[in-house]
């Protein structure tokens, strides 16, 4: 099984390379892991990853015991496995979401469907009034009294200030 997949072009372009007696990084990259092996060719070793800002990482402030991080070797599988794994999260959450919404609109329809005729269609009559654009936005607190006074005089203040300078 190869190491890295060539399209036809790239296969093209490194045995034109290979006739002038070049080679590409990756091509020298492939043929270390082919005599040495994955692990030591690509420099991945068993010391554990750096867990945050160098110096402030969580292992050089002995926050995290180095020897108690487990350590993952996963195989293509493993990763084959882990990815369909995820599809299906993945799918199951947004089939949710979608029977969630499926059933606010009947929802909405029935109770249009139980209205007057008269109300019946104006609730089905859209709505293209613009949204007005004094309104404000909603938050989770009210709004403190006077403070747009507040900024709009301290900027009054400090635009003045500029001024007489």
């Amino acid at each position: 099984m190869p190491v890295r997949y060539l399209k036809p072009k790239d296969m093209k372009r490194e045995a034109e390379w290979k006739k002038l007696g070049l080679e590409s990084k990756d091509r020298k990259l492939e043929k270390d892991i082919l005599k040495k092996g994955r692990r030591q060719a690509t420099g991945v070793s068993d010391e554990p990853l750096m867990m945050g800002t160098p110096g402030f990482d969580l292992i050089s402030l002995e926050l995290v015991d180095a020897d108690k991080i487990p350590k993952y070797h996963l195989t293509v599988e493993d990763g084959r496995r882990l990815a369909k794994e995820y599809s299906r999260v993945l799918m199951r959450k947004h089939k949710t979401r979608q029977a969630a919404e499926t059933n606010l609109l009947t929802m909405k329809n029935e109770a249009i469907q139980a209205l007057s005729e008269e109300l019946k269609q104006a609730a089905l009559e859209p709505d293209l009034t613009p949204f007005p654009k004094e309104i404000f936005m909603a938050t989770l607190t009210s709004p403190i009294e006077g403070y747009i006074n507040k900024v709009k005089e301290a900027a009054m203040r400090s635009s003045g200030a500029q001024k007489i300078r």
